[in-house]
């Protein structure tokens, strides 16, 4: 894949920084898999978007919505897209053993700990508090990542959006039959949108 030549402009009118080498990319994951105890998405979408400015917040949650098609994890889907787009191959296995590397190393010390004082009553509400953190950390993405769906007012976006929470987590539908509608609605309704304004 290629590198990207021109600097994109995010939605608060900044220059987008230049294309992350191989060891930026590895530095940066792992820096997120290390602060995201609970889930990284919040930290990767941080670090993309408002530190580095590798993307805009457009970019992010178009690239993070083709993640959730992909196969296996959302986050690592993440690592290995974002990766290869800027540095092909090598910057999706850079990203990739950023991002898995450190926990990786880190859970296998917990779990060697935690086979010998899992029983501790202490140890128990520690892990409690963290779950509530991870959960207030999630809330926070998800309402970064839909403002700017909702700056922009697109009716058929936001009515989709709407349908397909109500279908998923209030009918309790399942996603694969949901995803199966919606996916095609969306893209048609994209493209005559954008037929239409053309």
């Amino acid at each position: 894949m290629a590198l990207i030549d021109a600097p994109d402009r995010d939605a608060g009118g900044a220059a987008a920084a230049p294309a992350p080498g191989l060891g930026e990319l590895f530095v940066a994951f792992a820096k997120m898999s290390l602060a995201g105890f609970g889930g990284v998405l919040v930290w990767a979408r941080r670090a993309i978007v408002e530190q580095h400015r590798w993307m805009t917040a457009d970019e992010f949650n178009e690239t993070f919505a083709l993640c959730h098609f992909l196969p296996g994890p959302n986050i690592v889907n993440l690592s290995v897209v974002f990766g290869a787009r800027f540095r092909g191959i090598p910057g999706a296995i850079a990203a990739f053993a950023g991002l898995l590397g450190p926990p990786l190393l880190i859970v296998t010390l917990l779990a060697v700990l935690y086979a010998h004082y899992g029983e501790l009553e202490t140890l128990r509400r520690i892990l409690a508090g963290v779950s509530y953190a991870a959960i207030g950390l999630l809330f926070a993405v998800v309402f970064k990542m839909l403002m700017p769906l909702l700056r922009k007012r697109d009716p058929v976006a936001i009515g989709l959006l709407v349908a397909v929470f109500v279908a998923v987590g209030v009918l309790r539908l399942p996603m694969p039959w949901v995803l199966a509608v919606a996916v095609p609605f969306s893209i048609a309704a994209t493209y005559l949108l954008r037929r239409r304004a053309a």
